[in-house]
Protein backbone atom coordinates (compact mmCIF):
# COMPACT_ATOMS: atom_id res chain seq x y z
CA UNK A 1 0.00 0.00 0.00
CA UNK A 2 2.86 2.65 0.51
CA UNK A 3 4.35 1.94 -2.82
CA UNK A 4 1.16 2.56 -4.60
CA UNK A 5 0.39 5.60 -2.50
CA UNK A 6 4.07 6.84 -3.27
CA UNK A 7 3.34 6.08 -7.15
CA UNK A 8 0.44 8.32 -6.80
CA UNK A 9 2.57 11.33 -5.22
CA UNK A 10 4.86 10.50 -7.76
CA UNK A 11 2.25 11.05 -10.80
CA UNK A 12 0.71 13.86 -9.09
CA UNK A 13 4.19 15.50 -8.19
CA UNK A 14 4.90 15.31 -12.32
CA UNK A 15 1.49 16.07 -13.55
CA UNK A 16 2.11 19.69 -11.22
CA UNK A 17 5.53 20.13 -12.61
CA UNK A 18 4.50 19.41 -16.24
CA UNK A 19 1.60 21.39 -16.50
CA UNK A 20 4.13 24.12 -14.75
CA UNK A 21 6.62 23.57 -17.50
CA UNK A 22 3.94 23.67 -20.61
CA UNK A 23 2.77 27.13 -19.51
CA UNK A 24 6.37 28.52 -18.57
CA UNK A 25 7.30 27.93 -21.99
CA UNK A 26 3.97 29.43 -23.23
CA UNK A 27 5.10 33.03 -25.04
CA UNK A 28 2.03 35.10 -24.72
CA UNK A 29 3.24 38.21 -25.41
CA UNK A 30 1.11 40.90 -27.20
CA UNK A 31 2.48 43.19 -29.91
CA UNK A 32 3.73 46.58 -29.90
CA UNK A 33 1.93 50.21 -30.72
CA UNK A 34 -1.37 47.86 -31.09
CA UNK A 35 -4.17 50.67 -32.56
CA UNK A 36 -7.61 49.84 -31.42
CA UNK A 37 -9.43 51.98 -34.02
CA UNK A 38 -7.29 49.92 -36.82
CA UNK A 39 -8.46 46.71 -35.85
CA UNK A 40 -12.09 47.51 -35.74
CA UNK A 41 -14.24 46.21 -38.44
CA UNK A 42 -14.86 42.83 -39.72
CA UNK A 43 -12.48 39.53 -39.83
CA UNK A 44 -12.83 36.28 -40.93
CA UNK A 45 -11.63 33.40 -38.93
CA UNK A 46 -8.74 31.26 -40.90
CA UNK A 47 -8.07 28.94 -38.23
CA UNK A 48 -9.01 28.20 -34.84
CA UNK A 49 -8.23 25.47 -32.15
CA UNK A 50 -11.72 23.55 -31.19
CA UNK A 51 -13.81 24.44 -28.73
CA UNK A 52 -17.51 23.88 -27.70
CA UNK A 53 -18.63 27.67 -28.67
CA UNK A 54 -17.87 27.25 -32.13
CA UNK A 55 -18.32 23.68 -32.34
CA UNK A 56 -19.48 22.78 -36.25
CA UNK A 57 -19.40 26.60 -37.06
CA UNK A 58 -18.02 27.61 -40.75
CA UNK A 59 -17.85 31.17 -42.16
CA UNK A 60 -17.03 32.56 -39.46
CA UNK A 61 -16.10 36.63 -38.74
CA UNK A 62 -15.84 38.66 -35.77
CA UNK A 63 -16.63 42.24 -36.13
CA UNK A 64 -15.15 44.63 -33.32
CA UNK A 65 -17.27 48.15 -32.83
CA UNK A 66 -16.74 51.01 -30.40
CA UNK A 67 -20.04 51.40 -27.80
CA UNK A 68 -21.77 53.59 -26.43
CA UNK A 69 -19.95 53.15 -23.19
CA UNK A 70 -16.89 53.27 -24.82
CA UNK A 71 -16.79 48.95 -24.46
CA UNK A 72 -16.20 46.96 -27.43
CA UNK A 73 -18.91 45.44 -29.00
CA UNK A 74 -18.04 41.83 -30.65
CA UNK A 75 -20.49 40.12 -32.91
CA UNK A 76 -19.57 37.16 -33.79
CA UNK A 77 -21.06 35.08 -36.13
CA UNK A 78 -21.16 31.84 -38.29
CA UNK A 79 -22.84 28.91 -40.19
CA UNK A 80 -23.97 25.76 -38.47
CA UNK A 81 -22.08 22.59 -40.62
CA UNK A 82 -21.72 24.28 -43.85
CA UNK A 83 -22.04 27.41 -45.47
CA UNK A 84 -25.48 26.90 -46.20
CA UNK A 85 -26.30 26.10 -42.56
CA UNK A 86 -28.39 28.51 -40.04
CA UNK A 87 -26.63 31.66 -39.18
CA UNK A 88 -25.59 31.87 -35.44
CA UNK A 89 -24.86 35.06 -33.36
CA UNK A 90 -23.12 35.65 -30.29
CA UNK A 91 -22.96 39.34 -29.03
CA UNK A 92 -20.47 40.29 -26.73
CA UNK A 93 -18.53 43.12 -25.06
CA UNK A 94 -14.92 43.68 -24.90
CA UNK A 95 -12.01 45.85 -22.93
CA UNK A 96 -8.59 47.16 -22.27
CA UNK A 97 -7.74 46.36 -19.05
CA UNK A 98 -4.64 48.08 -18.81
CA UNK A 99 -4.09 51.07 -21.41
CA UNK A 100 -0.46 50.55 -20.96
CA UNK A 101 -0.83 47.24 -22.73
CA UNK A 102 -3.94 48.06 -25.14
CA UNK A 103 -3.05 44.70 -27.25
CA UNK A 104 -4.52 42.73 -24.22
CA UNK A 105 -8.32 42.53 -23.95
CA UNK A 106 -11.07 41.14 -21.98
CA UNK A 107 -13.52 39.08 -24.14
CA UNK A 108 -17.28 38.57 -22.56
CA UNK A 109 -20.23 36.35 -24.18
CA UNK A 110 -21.87 35.92 -21.22
CA UNK A 111 -22.26 37.96 -18.10
CA UNK A 112 -19.72 38.99 -16.07
CA UNK A 113 -17.06 36.43 -17.13
CA UNK A 114 -14.42 37.27 -19.67
CA UNK A 115 -11.91 35.62 -20.70
CA UNK A 116 -8.01 36.51 -22.50
CA UNK A 117 -7.72 38.13 -25.65
CA UNK A 118 -4.22 38.46 -26.97
CA UNK A 119 -3.02 40.22 -29.95
CA UNK A 120 0.24 38.15 -30.37
CA UNK A 121 1.16 38.78 -33.98
CA UNK A 122 -0.42 41.73 -36.14
CA UNK A 123 0.18 42.68 -40.13
CA UNK A 124 1.24 46.11 -39.56
CA UNK A 125 -1.30 47.18 -42.17
CA UNK A 126 -4.09 45.02 -40.05
CA UNK A 127 -4.61 43.00 -42.67
CA UNK A 128 -3.95 39.52 -40.57
CA UNK A 129 -3.50 38.79 -36.85
CA UNK A 130 -2.53 35.86 -34.65
CA UNK A 131 -5.18 35.62 -31.27
CA UNK A 132 -4.32 33.91 -28.19
CA UNK A 133 -4.92 33.73 -24.36
CA UNK A 134 -3.08 33.39 -21.17
CA UNK A 135 -4.01 29.74 -21.45
CA UNK A 136 -2.50 27.18 -24.70
CA UNK A 137 -5.65 26.15 -25.39
CA UNK A 138 -7.08 29.23 -27.53
CA UNK A 139 -5.89 30.04 -30.93
CA UNK A 140 -6.92 31.82 -33.71
CA UNK A 141 -5.72 33.35 -37.00
CA UNK A 142 -7.64 36.03 -38.49
CA UNK A 143 -7.81 37.73 -42.31
CA UNK A 144 -9.57 40.80 -43.49
CA UNK A 145 -10.30 38.42 -46.21
CA UNK A 146 -11.75 35.07 -46.48
CA UNK A 147 -8.82 33.81 -47.80
CA UNK A 148 -4.89 33.88 -46.63
CA UNK A 149 -2.09 33.34 -48.51
CA UNK A 150 -0.72 30.15 -47.82
CA UNK A 151 2.84 31.42 -47.10
CA UNK A 152 1.47 34.24 -44.75
CA UNK A 153 -0.28 30.96 -42.64
CA UNK A 154 2.68 29.16 -42.74
CA UNK A 155 4.66 31.89 -41.55
CA UNK A 156 2.06 32.13 -38.33
CA UNK A 157 2.09 28.52 -37.79
CA UNK A 158 5.71 28.71 -37.09
CA UNK A 159 5.19 31.74 -35.27
CA UNK A 160 2.83 30.33 -33.34
CA UNK A 161 4.61 26.96 -32.49
CA UNK A 162 7.58 29.27 -31.58
CA UNK A 163 5.54 30.53 -29.11
CA UNK A 164 4.82 27.42 -28.03
CA UNK A 165 1.21 26.19 -29.29
CA UNK A 166 0.53 22.79 -31.25
CA UNK A 167 -0.92 23.88 -34.13
CA UNK A 168 -1.43 20.57 -35.20
CA UNK A 169 -4.90 21.28 -33.36
CA UNK A 170 -6.00 23.81 -35.72
CA UNK A 171 -8.83 23.48 -37.60
CA UNK A 172 -8.84 25.35 -40.82
CA UNK A 173 -12.34 27.12 -41.17
CA UNK A 174 -14.54 27.42 -44.68
CA UNK A 175 -15.06 30.79 -45.50
CA UNK A 176 -17.80 31.87 -48.28
CA UNK A 177 -15.53 33.46 -50.93
CA UNK A 178 -16.47 36.95 -51.86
Amino acid sequence: MKNFALIISLLLINTIVSCQTKSAIMDTRTVQNFELEKYLGKWYEIARFPHSFEKGLVGVTATYSIRADGKIKVVNQGYENSLDGKLKTAIGKAYIPNPDDPAKLKVSFFLFFYGDYYVMELDPDYQWVLLGSSSSKYLWILSRTPQLDHVIIEQLLIKARTRGYNTDHLIFVAQKTK
